[in-house]
């Protein structure tokens, strides 16, 4: 009979026992465990501290970490950032926190490739990089068919090879055939 009550008393006595070290203290669980400069952040937010779940506070403490792993000019260029951010109209704000979650339900290798064609992108010269996105802006501009006619096109020119583009343009630099109507196409290239 009394097994039977001895192990439920343990667990309160080691319950209370712990929350007793926890007030006497003045630390929540796993605080002990933190750098010197984490734990006087945590408890000077003690109670936001507590109400956290382990994930959140690992996530708090990673961007923390990554904070303090930041170069000074990193940082005021992140405040920036962020207050630029702050000013925005909410409709944008909005816009820009959608991108971010879908961003971050991207698989990683999805995000480097992403991440990399942003980096080929930036060491463009700045003429090319002006062309670019002026061509986004026209495309942007066109009309849905318009858009999906360009894009077919766009799949058709990945899939031929290098002599078949070559030769195509060849033929849109000869411009059209002759006897074709003003503003026509090139032929397409024979197949």
């Amino acid at each position: 009979m009394a097994r039977r009550w001895l192990a439920p008393v343990l667990m309160l006595f080691a319950v209370l026992f712990g929350g007793v070290l926890e007030a006497a203290f003045g630390q929540p669980a796993g605080i002990e465990k933190l750098r010197p400069e984490e734990r006087a952040i945590a408890e000077r937010n003690l109670e936001r501290w507590q109400q956290m779940s382990p994930e959140e506070r690992q996530r708090v403490l990673d961007n923390y970490r990554h904070w303090q792993s930041m170069t000074p000019e990193q940082r005021q260029q992140a405040r920036e950032s962020m207050r630029r951010f702050r000013s925005l109209p909410p409709q944008e704000k909005s816009r820009i926190l959608d991108d971010f979650q879908r961003w971050n339900e991207l698989s990683e290798a999805r995000r480097q490739e992403l991440q990399h064609a942003y980096e080929r992108f930036q060491r463009l010269s700045p003429e090319r990089r002006d062309r670019i996105l002026e061509r986004h802006r026209q495309f942007q501009a066109l009309s849905p068919e318009e858009r999906e006619r360009v894009q077919r096109n766009f799949e058709r020119w990945q899939k031929m090879t290098p002599e078949e583009r070559r030769a195509l343009r060849e033929r849109q630099r000869q411009g059209p055939p002759p006897g074709a109507p003003p503003g026509a196409p090139p032929l397409p290239p024979p197949r």
